[in-house]
């Protein structure tokens, strides 16, 4: 399986990709639990505390069945790190030459983050058919997939970045778009209360979403 189908078949397993930021590690494997209990089968957990790596590894042993990734990768170090962490595939807010490099030598499915046309084609140039649009609501959201799908029409794209729940259906409803990141599915406040049921429920609610 090639770089972009393997994206492509993690993307497809879910309408909702919770973005998780974990802070304890200790609370990793309870939320992915919840996640899955909730019909979430693919998430991302950010590079952006110390503990992420470390719940990475908890999520992949307490639910092997999920597709867990690694967001937040600015360096070939960290691309390298995250494969070495098992992670299902990976995740940036941009691409560097550097980036691409080290996905394509781990092997690992990849998503890298665009906001203008010309980020869109180097991306697609790299060979990456599959992009993260970040930050959606400021980049112009769902105007910006109707005003690209015509100029771009084989590359699709994760929107990410300030999109409520109430927003999915017509995000999902652009045939550009194959999935939407959020962080609304794991609040901080239902972690730091151990609230996995709260969780689940959440999660129950990111999958009932389904694409158009």
């Amino acid at each position: 399986m090639t770089n972009q189908s393997a994206i492509r078949a993690i993307l497809a397993r879910g309408a909702v990709m919770p973005i998780l930021t974990i802070e304890d590690a200790d609370s990793a494997a309870p939320i992915a639990r919840a996640l899955v209990a909730g019909g979430v089968m693919t998430f991302e957990v950010v590079l952006r505390t110390p503990a992420a790596l470390d719940a990475v590894r908890a999520m992949i042993a307490a639910v092997p069945e999920a597709s867990v990734g690694v967001g937040t990768l600015l360096t070939a170090d960290q691309v390298a790190a995250a494969a070495a962490a098992g992670a299902a595939f990976g995740v940036s807010p941009g691409l560097t030459p550097a980036l691409a490099a080290a996905v394509t030598a781990h092997r690992l499915p990849f998503l890298p983050g665009v906001q203008t046309a010309s980020e869109v084609m180097l991306a697609r140039e790299a060979g990456f058919l599959a992009q993260k649009l970040f930050p959606a609501s400021v980049v112009g959201g769902l105007a910006w997939l109707d005003s690209l799908a015509p100029v771009f029409a084989d590359v699709v794209f994760c929107p990410t970045g300030g999109i409520r729940a109430d927003d999915i259906p017509d995000y999902l409803a652009r045939p550009n778009c194959v999935t939407v990141g959020g962080s609304w599915v794991v609040p901080k406040a239902l972690v730091a209360a151990r609230d996995w049921a709260g969780i689940e429920a959440l999660a129950r609610r990111a999958s009932a979403f389904r694409k158009a």
